[in-house]
């Protein structure tokens, strides 16, 4: 056996494994109680938020191909995105999946291998950026309260309101540093004696790029809508089974609980995003039954959302392929 197939089969068993020790640990009984009784307004309400995340999410990564080389529709890359969503649900790997079908697929329809998957990446990275903004700030924001000395966890309390702040915008503008610095590296390659040549042109190429800035913009806001709107997600869910925090304490509880579940150890999360909820919410005091309940229902409504991606799978591949090569 390949060390390939040792990892994918380790985490075809490490991943159930893992779900089943955080239910008995949170008493499958009280967490079955509190999906089964969670309030059905607040269940659909988080699953349109979570669908219309994942919208946005599509247009944000749609954006950025369409600024390295590749045009594409709305439909077609909404159609993509919830294939990826659905390859993510059933393949061990959690995002990885499905980030490499839709490289797969921008370069299918012609465009170059490197900057299909440079889509991706910067899509990815793009997420993960504003997460880690909304969660610093949302932080600050729980620190600088007047109920801090109950509300906040002690972890969060040391580095004080005015620092947490202060890294949120460091980390905010950090993109925009790395423009600067691109830029300025692909000009002083571009003229450079020797001509540029394999990766160097490529970088040269990246940093030259028009509209660099005017997609910043674009990424900030679009990302912005995503996370917000994900947050709400997870905060819907957890209000369905009758967690009720501030809108701050959601978001920084959601920043280890979304990166957790992008790592590959399990099937679209499951498991490592449930581990994380029971330590982000307890320093909350919310119980680990609820904890699981509301990371549950909000793993079901990616499951809900991968459905659909599946029936699209489901499709005749060269009835697909057919339609991408007439556009």
């Amino acid at each position: 056996m390949t060390r390939g197939r040792a990892a994918v089969w380790a985490r075809v068993i490490v991943a159930p494994l893992l779900v089943v020790a955080i239910l008995w640990w949170a008493d499958p009984g009280r967490v079955v109680h509190a999906v089964a009784g969670a309030d059905p307004v607040w269940l659909l309400a988080g699953l349109a938020a979570s669908t219309l995340s994942n919208l946005v999410s599509a247009q944000r990564w749609r954006a950025l191909a369409g600024w390295l080389g590749h045009r594409i529709d709305a439909a077609t890359a909404a159609g993509v995105y919830f294939r990826a969503v659905a390859i993510n649900a059933l393949l061990p790997g959690a995002i990885v999946g499905g980030d490499v079908y839709r490289a797969v697929m921008l370069n299918r329809r012609g465009l170059a291998a490197l900057e299909a998957g440079l889509s991706v990446f910067l899509d990815r990275l793009s997420g993960l950026w504003m997460l880690v903004v909304l969660g610093i700030a949302a932080a600050a924001w729980g620190v600088a309260g007047t109920s801090a000395q109950v509300l906040v966890p002690a972890m969060l309390r040391a580095p004080g309101a005015d620092a947490l702040a202060t890294l949120a915008a460091c980390v905010l503008m950090a993109p925009a540093l790395a423009i600067v610095v691109l830029r300025r590296l692909g000009a002083a390659l571009g003229t450079s004696r020797a001509p540029a040549a394999g990766w160097r042109a490529r970088v040269v190429a990246a940093a030259k790029r028009r509209g660099a800035w005017h997609q910043f913009a674009l990424q900030l806001v679009a990302s912005l809508a995503v996370q917000a709107l994900s947050i709400a997600a997870f905060a819907l869910a957890g209000r369905a089974v009758g967690i009720d925090l501030a809108a701050w304490s959601w978001a920084a509880a959601a920043v280890p609980v979304f990166l957790m579940a992008t790592l590959p150890l399990s099937f679209g999360g499951w498991g490592t995003r449930e581990a994380a909820a029971v330590v982000a919410l307890s320093a909350f005091g919310v119980p680990v039954a609820p904890a699981v309940g509301a990371s549950v229902l909000y793993g079901i409504f990616g499951l809900i959302q991968a459905a659909a991606g599946g029936l699209l799978l489901a499709r005749d591949p060269r009835k697909t392929h057919r339609a991408t090569a007439r556009q």
